[in-house]
């Protein structure tokens, strides 16, 4: 190792004890003072700091203090501060009577406060910058971590110091509890959005009442099922009936393909004549206007094979960051790569799974990723899935927060069920709800538009023209 690299190596490992972090005490002091004399002030001041972000020990243990008198309806100010702290045994912890007392004592106003707590809140983040950097650093001179592992540690380190100041880092009761019954109320009148993203089809959402964020959602099926054309249902519906950003991760087919296939189930146009160049010029109008609807909507595709779980995760948050995104698509689990050294192909499908569910919490949205069925289904009389029929399923069913399976009598030769016809027919098996009831829900499956239609509905309206391949005048 060269003299330089060595003086660098050193100065790195000295940086942290020779160099005092960003810190603001005197405007602690001022904050904490304003509280205390003016009790309007302090619900801003909590939506703004948490107490890892004042540098003193003792001011920490003043905020926490604040906090608890505020969740329990108590007055703040400076006796009942003292007498909380007393409580707590924290009174010299927290610097003393006497310094408590100081901390309102020189403050004639609280009307600067939130100035002076965005302030700490740029002394805070620069301080955990710079934490995280060195550990950062570190790592990377010790040389002990995977180079990509140690990427992505440190991007999800830099994102939650992100994310710690765009949302409250607490949650007391009182807030909880309106935000539940908020949530109770839009369900009541199925406006949801804001707590789910709507499936866009009558009979599953009243299931499930839309992908509930957080949620890792698994959607199997046997190949020529329509599990690719069901996720970008989804994508599609949430995009553009409800305008909420989705990504899409497609490691199976082109993106060119996936285009092909949402105009074709957007406009009920043909999948094979438009894939092939032979749509009638009589279509030609709707395929465009189409075209410019789909131009519009907030769908964002990234098609790059074998992807492993932190590429995923690293574009998940970007997106996250820069696109609002509302709904990851994955297509599909058993082509994604994990972690490496995985003792078997079950433990590392198990760490994707794992990864996923993690996503979906930490970006606070529903990831929906597609998955094969072994061939267990196919030697059976019942062709119906079951949970057993997870190819290397490990941990999936663990992971995920609900389960749905994709089953097409019609596929099978099974032309009757209960005396109706299955043509079109595709059964919605939700045969795992961690939050609710399990059950099924009946679509149709319209195969030359790759489209999947809300059953009844269909059923009432007039049946489809079919399409015939046009003469080669007729083309467009």
């Amino acid at each position: 190792m060269s003299k330089k690299n060595e003086e660098n190596i050193n100065l790195m490992r000295l940086l942290p004890a020779s160099i005092k972090p960003p810190s603001a005490p005197d405007v602690e002091m001022s904050v904490l003072g304003a509280m205390l004399i003016d009790r309007e002030c302090v619900p801003k001041v909590f939506e703004l700091l948490n107490e890892n972000d004042f540098y003193l020990k003792e001011h920490r243990i003043i905020f926490k203090t604040m906090v608890k008198l505020f969740e329990s309806n108590e007055p703040i100010d400076t006796v009942t501060l003292y007498q909380e702290l007393s409580k707590q045994g924290n009174i010299d912890s927290a610097g003393g009577p006497v310094y408590i007392s100081r901390l309102s004592q020189n403050l004639s106003s609280s009307a600067n406060v939130e100035y002076h707590a965005k302030i700490l809140v740029e002394k805070s983040v620069l301080s955990k910058l710079i934490s995280t950097s060195n550990e950062i650093v570190k790592a990377a001179y010790d040389g002990t971590e995977d180079a990509f592992e140690l990427l992505d540690k440190a991007e999800n380190q830099i994102f939650q110091i992100m994310e710690s100041h765009m949302k409250r880092s607490y949650a007391d009761m009182k807030r909880a509890v309106r935000d539940a019954l908020e949530y109770f109320d839009a369900m009541q009148v199925q406006e949801y959005k804001n707590f789910a993203v709507p499936t866009g089809f009558l009979d599953l959402d009243d299931k499930l009442g839309g992908f509930q964020k957080k949620d890792l959602i698994i959607l199997a099926a046997r190949p020529s099922m329509g599990k690719t054309a069901l996720g970008l249902c989804f994508a599609r519906n949430a995009a553009v009936l409800y305008k909420i950003p989705v990504a899409v991760f497609s490691l199976e087919m082109a993106t060119i393909q996936l285009i092909f296939r949402l105009i074709s189930a957007e406009g009920k146009l043909n999948a094979q004549l438009l894939r092939t160049g032979k749509l009638p010029k009589s279509d030609a109008q709707r395929l465009w206007r189409v075209a410019s609807k789909l131009n519009e909507a907030p769908i964002y595709i990234d098609d790059a094979p074998a992807q492993t779980i932190l590429e995923i995760r690293a574009k998940a948050r970007r997106l996250k960051a820069e696109r609002n995104i509302g709904l990851i698509v994955i297509d599909y689990l058993q082509l994604m790569v994990g972690p490496p050294k995985s003792e078997s192909r079950e433990r590392e499908i198990s760490a994707i799974s794992r990864s996923l569910k993690a996503l979906a919490k930490e970006l606070d949205l529903p990831v929906i990723a597609m998955a094969q069925l072994n061939r267990a289904v196919e030697g059976r009389t019942d062709k119906r899935p079951q949970l057993s029929d997870l190819r290397e399923s490990g941990s999936i069913e663990q992971d995920a927060d609900v389960v749905m399976f994709i089953n097409r009598p019609e596929y099978y030769g099974i032309k009757e069920l209960d005396g109706n016809s299955t043509e079109g027919l595709a059964e919605i098996i939700i045969a795992k709800h961690r939050n609710g009831p399990t059950g099924e829900a009946k679509l149709t499956f319209v195969k030359e538009y790759s489209r999947f239609e809300n059953r009844e509905l269909f059923r009432t309206m007039e049946e489809p023209p079919s399409i015939q391949i046009a003469d080669e005048e007729d083309v467009i």
